[in-house]
């Protein structure tokens, strides 16, 4: 069994004055991207691998939760199709993990991850909010066989509003 945590970037600022890639999380962002860390760790899952589109506010988000299982950001993957990402991107990256790795965590952008998400399992969803996890098993060895067999919807968590 492999499982896969889909992963929005948490809430970034919109400063006009910087490149989209470049956006940073804002004070939102910045707290709810450690506290979803914290969730999925009282979870008691293990992460094999941390993947990441290379824009500051995923590789930032990314970080938060690296950082909760004890990881440097160096160690995080990234893969340029995660930026602005149709859901083949989601699919490729996927398909060319090691198949030694069981689960791990994808830290991209809407709308892809959303269409993503609603390509691949039954339960749907309007729109990922941001910092959200969605969480996926497949029954599968190889991660290769991973678009083509039936995926479980496991869990779904995002920061609630106070």
């Amino acid at each position: 069994m492999k499982s896969v945590l889909l992963i929005r970037h948490a809430k970034s600022g919109w400063d006009f004055d910087v490149e989209d890639f470049d956006r940073s999380l804002n004070s939102r962002g910045s707290s709810d991207a450690p506290e979803m860390a914290k969730r999925l760790m009282k979870k008691d899952i293990k992460i094999d691998a941390f993947i990441s589109s290379p824009a500051k506010r995923a590789l930032t988000t990314a970080g938060y939760f690296a950082k909760a299982y004890g990881l440097k950001e160096k160690n995080i993957i990234t893969i340029p199709t995660l930026y602005e990402p149709v859901p083949e991107a989601f699919s490729n990256v996927i398909e060319g993990v090691d198949d030694e790795l069981k689960a791990i965590a994808i830290f991209s952008h809407n709308p892809g991850i959303t269409d993503f998400i609603n390509s691949i399992t039954p339960t749907r969803i309007d729109e990922m909010p941001t910092c959200a996890i969605f969480a996926i098993k497949a029954p599968v060895k190889s991660w290769k066989d991973f678009s083509s067999c039936d995926k479980e919807f496991w869990f779904f968590d995002y920061p609630k509003p106070s």
